[in-house]
């Protein structure tokens, strides 16, 4: 089987050491655990901290990490993905500085 496709690779690193980084992989076929063709991880945080994190590593699905909390992320695009993800890194962001 052919290997998984790299279609979007972005990493920040931000003034205040926190890191940005999204990765997109598209995948060779589809399967039951990711019916849209994709693998990613986007994440937000520091060496050592996850902050806010989406993912859908193999055996969980799509999920969303929040410091300590994992819940179950319903994917409809990636550009929503990435929106989503965007949206809670800012409001964490502006939660910072308060």
């Amino acid at each position: 089987m052919p290997p998984a496709t790299l279609i979007i690779s972005r990493k920040n690193l931000l003034a205040s050491g926190a890191i940005v980084q999204i990765r997109v992989w598209r995948l060779p076929s589809l399967d039951d655990e990711r019916p849209h063709g994709l693998k990613y991880s986007l994440f937000y945080g520091r060496p050592g901290e996850r902050i806010v994190a989406y993912d859908n590593e193999a055996g969980k699905g799509d999920h969303r990490h929040y410091r300590d909390v994992e819940e179950t992320y319903v994917f409809t695009t990636l550009e929503r993905l990435i929106k989503d993800f965007e949206r809670d890194v800012r409001q964490e962001i502006d939660n910072e500085g308060s």
